[in-house]
């Protein structure tokens, strides 16, 4: 669970993580800080990271069961 500061903007946006033959797309949201001096944003909440991580180890793993609990799962196919 996030802990929204008052100004900041969430926007929900897909990630990819490609893993031996396998992609998955993941949602997840992006933070944007109402007043950031750094120009860092966007960035990811501990959970949304740790949520990629999860996905990322289950591919590697070849768990894709695993990994479908988060998002959807893609088999790549050579085109040419």
């Amino acid at each position: 669970m996030t802990i929204s500061e008052p100004g900041e903007r969430h926007e929900v946006a897909t990630e990819l993580i490609e893993v031996g033959g396998y992609v998955a797309k993941v949602q997840v949201e992006h933070i944007y800080e109402a007043d950031d001096p750094t120009n860092w944003a966007p960035y990811l909440s501990v959970d949304d990271v740790e949520k990629l991580e999860k996905v990322d180890a289950a591919l590697r793993a070849g768990d894709l069961s695993e990994a479908a609990k988060y998002g959807k799962i893609y088999e790549l196919t050579e085109v040419s």
